[in-house]
């Protein structure tokens, strides 16, 4: 056979093996026995094995899985992958409909979907052609798995259009795909994944694509990065327009006119849901307007026009059968209870946190007792009470140390807190915990320094703080179990990399006491070098919005103490960043500009500006863009279809103006 001949049987058999597979893996309406698509695909690779260079990235043989990588890079999201708040009950969605008509309007309606229980990814594609999909990471950050989302035979490698756009939806592992997988590892011996969830999330964090090619994953889309090209004004027609490109989106959503409706379908499912073949842990509900879902914005952490409802804890009763003490990094005595294993929400528990001392007494709670447990939004196993009718007398009162159970110093309960807290600064369990912590996700992030690493090379003395991360060798880590070559190659790779980290990374990870990431960032863009920070007085730290004083005399005191010193000392002779790298706010003394301290909001659609870049370029200025009319507002700037929130500005004297005088102060 010719290179001619060859690549017209080649597009022919592509062609037929992507009908099929849209057929059979996003309309579930397969036209074709199995056996045909497997018999064309073998052909497929046979020919392309032949003439290597007829193969292209979107060839339906990509699925199978390809080269094994060496690391997963990172990949930093154009537009945030924000996570969404929770409703736990019928209140909370209708307090959720009461900001969103107070912000928006009456006129709201609701997109109703199904919560599915995966690994949130990103899908992007130029010019119709998928060129790269990554996890949600941090929302900020995540890791490319392109090669593992390939094998997702419901995900299109080509579009039925060119159109060049970023996707949003949730990787899962059907029921049916994970008991096979669990029944597997099972007879081979291997460890059980917990939940679906795991498994999906273990499946695409392999880096060998085969791997993840064989556990027979799933997609739904649910969302699109920007729908300017396709003419979309609302959520629902933009999965509409998902379906036409060729994507998989979930069939049972539904749009409602009211609250009402929505908690109808909420209420719909909570019955309808172990019927399905895929776990869902809740249902999404958004606003349909892609206009008010932009008036409405988001907070730092979610967007205010959708919110998560979580169906109701599942709660199973078991048997308490002993209480541990764990020491966290600020030196706090947590006790867990150690429980009778019992299957909740879909996932085997055996451990169930307490909290502290006055809860166990407040539930008398004794070792031995027969307890309920549920998992608070599904996630985190709770005691919810104690079963005292079945008691038997065997049951034993649990009573606090009165000294730590790692190093033995004398526990101490500080004025207002009801924890036991071990003040020791030497503390070993305090130190590794503080470790663990610095390389955790929404620290330093560093891929392959997890928990049992970090325990290893804690118990082995290799490191003693977190400056001592930076000098480890290669020497040092191959001689750790199950540290093989390849392992600690990406390991130093990683740690390498988490040097260029831009300075609120590290703040957070050095774990001072009150910072938690959002103050780290807000410290890190006021002071911009770890230099102007450490030697900053509390009056220089109050002045900042959102610093207040327990925090400031917090920050002061940490680098007063010679070993922070000598600490911040020691990670810049290691290379580590101690710069900001992010966009440095305009203050006002900064700015001249007639945004300087002043509250704007934007309202109606802008022609010539996106709602993101006028927000942009109005902070940069010095101003604050706000999400509501208020007194406060000092500003509005009405597009065209302005509605409630030009009305309230107008009833308030509030200066408005269009985007053409907008465009002429942003551009003096």
């Amino acid at each position: 056979m010719d290179l001619q001949l060859a690549e017209q049987k080649i597009n022919e058999i592509r062609s037929l093996l992507n009908q099929y597979g849209y057929e059979y893996y996003v309309l579930d309406h397969p036209t074709v026995p199995d056996a045909e698509y497997d018999k064309l695909m073998q052909e497929l690779l046979v020919l392309e094995e032949k003439f290597p260079e007829l193969k292209t990235p979107d060839s339906p043989s990509i699925r199978v899985g390809g080269t094994v990588l060496d690391l997963f890079e990172k990949v930093e999201h154009r537009t945030p992958m924000l996570s969404l708040g929770n409703a736990f009950n019928e209140q909370d969605l209708r307090d959720f409909d009461r900001r969103v008509r107070q912000a928006a309007g009456e006129a709201v309606s609701y997109v109703c979907e199904l919560k599915i229980d995966g690994l949130a990814v990103s899908l992007r594609y130029e010019e119709g052609l998928f060129v790269q999909g990554a996890t949600r990471g941090d929302g900020t950050i995540g890791e490319d798995i392109t090669a593992n989302l390939k094998t997702i035979k419901s995900i299109p490698l080509r579009l039925r259009e060119n159109v060049s756009l970023e996707v949003r939806g949730e990787a899962y592992m059907p029921k049916r795909s994970f008991e096979a997988l669990n029944k597997a590892r099972e007879e081979r011996g291997e460890e059980l994944f917990a939940n679906p969830r795991n498994a999906a999330a273990g499946s695409l964090r392999q880096l060998d694509p085969k791997i993840a090619a064989s556990r027979k994953l799933d997609v739904f889309l649910y969302g699109i990065g920007n729908t300017g090209a396709s003419g979309v004004i609302s959520h629902s027609e933009g999965l509409n327009y998902l379906d036409h490109l060729g994507f998989k989106t979930n069939k049972e959503r539904k749009t409602c006119a009211t609250i009402d409706d929505v908690i109808s379908y909420v209420n719909g499912w909570v019955e309808k849901r172990p019927h399905l073949p895929y776990e869902i842990d809740g249902i999404v509900i958004k606003v349909d307007s892609l206009q008010q879902q932009e008036e409405l914005g988001t907070t730092a952490k979610s967007p205010r026009w959708a919110i998560a409802y979580k169906f109701p804890a599942e709660e199973v009763i078991t048997t308490l059968l002993d209480i541990e003490l764990s020491v966290g990094r600020t030196g706090v005595i947590t006790p867990t209870a150690l429980l009778e294993p019992v299957k909740v929400a879909g996932t085997t528990v055996q451990r169930a946190s307490l909290h502290n001392e006055d809860l166990i007494r407040e539930k008398d709670i004794k070792i031995g007792d027969k307890v309920v447990v549920k998992k608070a939004g599904d996630i985190i196993p709770e005691v919810v009470n104690v079963l005292a009718d079945q008691r038997t007398g065997k049951e034993v009162d649990f009573h606090m140390p009165t000294h730590c159970p790692e190093c033995e110093s004398e526990l101490v309960r500080l004025e207002g807190e009801v924890a036991l807290r071990c003040i020791n600064p030497k503390c070993p369990a305090q130190i590794r915990e503080g470790l663990i912590h610095f390389v955790s996700r929404d620290a330093m992030n560093i891929d392959g320094l997890g928990e049992k690493v970090i325990s290893q090379l804690f118990a082995e003395k290799l490191i003693g703080d977190v400056a001592d991360i930076y000098k480890l060798t290669r020497e040092q880590l191959l001689a750790l179990e199950r540290m093989g070559e390849k392992s600690v190659t990406n390991l130093l790779k990683a740690i390498e990399i988490s040097k260029g980290n831009s300075l609120e990374k590290l703040l957070f990870g050095l774990g001072i006491r009150h910072v938690g990431a959002k103050a780290a960032k807000t410290l890190a863009q006021a002071f911009t070098t770890m230099e102007k920070l450490a030697v900053a007085t509390k009056e220089d730290l109050i002045a900042i919005n959102e610093i207040g004083d327990k925090m400031a005399d917090s920050i002061v005191a940490f680098f007063e103490q010679e070993e922070a010193k000598a600490l911040i000392k020691e990670l810049v002779t290691a290379g580590v960043n101690m710069e900001y790298k992010g966009a440095k706010p305009v203050t006002n003394a900064e700015s001249n500009s007639i945004f300087a301290g002043k509250t704007v909001v934007l309202t109606g659609k802008l022609e010539q500006l996106s709602r993101n870049e006028a927000k942009e370029r109005i902070e940069a200025l010095g101003g604050n863009v706000a999400g509501s009319v208020s007194k406060k507002t000092h500003l509005v700037i009405a597009g065209e279809d302005a509605g409630s929130k030009l009305t309230k500005a107008q009833e308030l004297g509030i200066e408005v103006w269009d985007e053409e005088k907008l465009l002429v102060e942003l551009n003096k």
